[in-house]
């Protein structure tokens, strides 16, 4: 049976972290946050990828109620499920009766399910973690109607500005700081603390993120094969993929071993796929995904890049955006090879056809990027058609349709 006084210590000690973190840090607020309430009956799940702030929003929806805060990676809470009612005598001893309970990664102890829904009925509860496998099965099936989840992500360039002091508006003089902001978001990423401690820390949250959510969580054997295929998808972000290709590349036996190890990667949040949009699932099923890295900076500080491409890196900055705005995206590709990154859908149609072009200065390089749009329009039925530029905006009428051009750090600012 786990002691009573050392998890009362772990709790102590990381609460103490949590309040010296809002004192001495400039904390801003997520928009994630902007229409979370907490109930009792219904447990608010907070995933994303490590260090993006999930027990930092946890702790100021708590602010004004009494709460406690456990973070389960702690190792004098590595305890079995039978023990979680110690952690309750714990912060009764510490705090009294309190109204809002924040577990951190409470998905390491095996059933603690059963031990979060005995507590809905009288707590408010907060459920953080880094791994998509907090909506697994068993969360599914024990708490089925009594959660609401959210995704959370690094500062998205709205919030960086916002971090950074910048308020947008329509003054030049901020339009500039704004372009400015943007070129270090694009090499830097949404992580502060890579503002702080340069790549250093991006490099040690991706190890981190290797091994402790995928290489100890998943019991991962090949572990090089796993870290060789992380860092080829992180390089060579914003492109096709092919399982069995993948399979022949690290020569591995079984392209289900390669499936599973991306499905880790993805329930990490470190990357994200993008499935080729047909209107036959199974020609979808069956044809090559694009890899998106969760970060930019990331994407420069552990990826192998013989040269710099910027139109890559906003391309994966595009894809990260679309997906925090909670959009079903896709890509689109005919057999003669006209691409179109990225296919918004809502229901059974395609809403929105988005391009993203660097240099749309280049005529062949424009003329390329619009065919492709308007080829896709015709076959998907699409007329809202946008291409997201370095600098470029305005409006164009091919083909009696209009195509929407807008600059980078402005459809970011949406």
């Amino acid at each position: 049976m786990a002691a009573l006084d050392s998890i009362k210590s772990a709790i102590a000690d990381r609460e103490d972290e949590l309040e010296q973190k809002f004192r001495q840090e400039h904390i801003i607020g997520r928009e994630a946050a902007s229409n979370i309430q907490l109930h009792t009956d219904t447990a608010l799940v907070v995933t994303g990828i490590r260090r993006c702030g999930k027990s930092i929003l946890a702790y100021m929806l708590s602010k004004g109620q009494k709460s406690a805060y456990v973070n389960f990676e702690d190792e004098r809470l590595n305890i079995p499920a039978s023990d979680l009612n110690i952690v309750m005598e714990a912060i009764h001893a510490l705090k009294g009766d309190v109204d809002v309970c924040i577990f951190d990664e409470i998905q390491n102890i095996v059933g603690w399910e059963r031990f979060v829904v005995r507590l809905l009925t009288t707590k408010k509860i907060v459920i953080t973690g880094s791994n998509a496998r907090l909506l697994s099965k068993e969360l599914a099936t024990f708490l089925t109607g009594r959660h609401r989840d959210v995704r959370l992500f690094p500062f998205s360039f709205r919030e960086f500005c916002s971090w950074r002091g910048l308020t947008p508006s329509d003054r030049t003089k901020d339009i500039a700081q704004a372009k400015t902001y943007l070129q270090e978001y694009l090499e830097k990423g949404g992580f502060p603390l890579a503002y702080t401690l340069g790549n250093v820390f991006l490099v040690d949250l991706y190890k981190d993120i290797l091994e402790r959510d995928i290489l100890q969580r998943y019991k991962i054997r090949h572990a090089k094969v796993l870290n060789d295929l992380a860092k080829y998808l992180v390089s060579h972000h914003s492109r096709e993929l092919s399982y069995n290709q993948l399979r022949k590349v690290f020569a591995v036996k079984s392209v289900n071993t390669v499936k599973n190890y991306i499905l880790y990667l993805q329930n990490a949040y470190l990357v994200l796929l993008v499935e080729r949009f047909s209107f036959k699932l199974k020609e979808q099923a069956l044809a090559p995904r694009k890899s998106y890295c969760i970060d930019t900076g990331i994407i420069r500080a552990v990826g192998f890049q013989s040269s710099e491409n910027r139109g890559f890196l906003m391309e994966n900055l595009v894809a990260v955006e679309l997906w925090r705005r909670n959009k079903e995206l896709y890509y689109w590709k005919d057999h003669q090879q006209r691409e179109v990154d990225f296919i918004l859908k809502e229901g059974k149609g395609v809403v929105q056809l988005i391009q993203v072009c660097a240099d749309i200065t280049h005529i062949e390089t424009k003329q390329r990027e619009i065919k492709a749009l308007l080829v896709a329009s015709r076959e998907l039925r699409c007329n809202e058609m946008l291409v997201i530029t370095s600098d470029y905006e305005g409006r164009e009428q091919h083909e009696r349709k209009i195509i929407h051009f807008i600059p980078l750090w402005k459809w970011l600012l949406k």
